[in-house]
């Protein structure tokens, strides 16, 4: 496409997968004049898109889509399926924003950044929350230092559900937090340990805690589970000379400082208890900002938020917490069968074993 035509027009956006988290990306892009196309396999939904958004080009396949042209793609495609649509589109010299996790394997996403800036393209992840007015309010607060010193992050992702089959809780939630973590502290962990529980599917994790210890002394943990009796998506950041919340899940979404903590007196410990202030943010939709953002960088501006090797520091995280929680696991696992062993009369029964997700790796 020249140029010319493209700043004469809107952006046009192409959507790659039009399920659950697929169907927001569309409608979005259409709230926002931005939506040029949408691909999608299934014949049902292709018909509802059609009747939904008349005028919009609706395709079957990846390959006609490529041959009618679009300034950019979103790959809102099954997880599994992330590394092979985005490949095709980058080799074809495409913008891409992919939907997180960018890849299951931090080889794969690293391959897919060198075919990037081999082409000279961008390449996003969608770390939507990065892009949450909250959590960019929390980092002015931190990088402006209000809350003197960063100590410690938290995050919990806690609710009754979604439970997925193809994933354990790990790399369905937290991906979210590790990206949040990145983006507030700013460095990479300098160690990662995991630990979890099966209860509802052999091999897959219901919950999990994986602690990140950063340089500085500073130190975070994610408590992930879907077995849990009520939601809460709560960030807790803690520094040197306050504090600061926030609650996705409640019902006012606001960001709280607290003039609390700690000081020494004459060598005693004294707590410091002072006034709770909530911060002031703009209310706007992360996944209209996180569109917005892409679609201002099709022509090659650079990324700052949610780029490609942002994705594969994230991969290489959670692939460290997944070793760490599998080899956890194992010591256990064998105690359990060898009792389970003894009390059936049975030995070396084949049994399943944890796993972070169920797509093995092609040969």
């Amino acid at each position: 496409m020249r140029s010319g035509d493209a700043a004469a027009r809107p952006r046009a956006i192409c959507v790659v997968g039009a399920g659950a988290w697929g169907s927001h990306h569309v409608r979005t892009l259409a709230e926002l004049g931005l939506l040029g196309g949408v691909v999608e396999l299934d014949d049902a939904r292709r018909a509802d898109l059609a009747a939904r958004h008349p005028g919009t080009p609706v395709f079957a396949a990846l390959d006609a889509a490529l041959a009618h042209g679009f300034d950019g793609w979103v790959v809102a495609t099954p997880a599994r399926t992330h590394y092979e649509v985005a490949r095709a589109l980058l080799d074809a010299g495409q913008h891409v924003l992919v939907e997180k996790p960018i890849t299951l394997f931090a080889d794969e996403a690293r391959d897919l950044c060198r075919r990037a800036h081999a082409r000279g393209v961008t390449l996003m992840v969608g770390h939507v929350l990065l892009f949450h007015p909250a959590i960019r309010a929390i980092k002015a607060l931190i990088d402006s230092g209000k809350i003197g010193r960063l100590q410690y992050v938290y995050s919990n992702r806690l609710n009754l559900g979604t439970v997925r089959t193809e994933e354990n809780i790990l790399w369905s939630f937290a991906p979210h937090d590790v990206s949040i973590f990145q983006y507030l502290v700013g460095a990479r962990p300098i160690a990662v340990e995991s630990r979890g529980a099966i209860f509802l599917q052999p091999g897959i994790h219901d919950t999990t805690m994986t602690m990140l210890r950063y340089p500085d002394g500073v130190v975070g943990h994610i408590f992930l589970s879907w077995l849990h009796p009520y939601k809460e998506h709560r960030i807790v950041v803690v520094g040197s000379q306050g504090m600061l919340s926030f609650d996705d899940s409640s019902e006012g979404k606001d960001v709280l400082f607290y003039e609390k903590g700690i000081d020494w007196v004459h060598g005693q410990p004294v707590r410091r208890d002072g006034p709770t202030e909530v911060i002031p943010y703009e209310r706007r939709a992360p996944l209209a900002e996180e569109l917005r953002y892409f679609a201002a960088r099709l022509d090659g501006s650079p990324v700052t938020i949610a780029g490609g090797d942002d994705g594969v520091e994230v991969l290489e995280i959670l692939e460290e917490a997944t070793r760490d929680l599998l080899a956890s696991e194992a010591p256990r696992a064998r105690a359990g069968e060898q009792a389970a062993d003894r009390v059936s009369g049975t030995t070396g029964s084949a049994r399943p074993r944890a796993r972070p997700y169920s797509r093995s790796r092609p040969r």
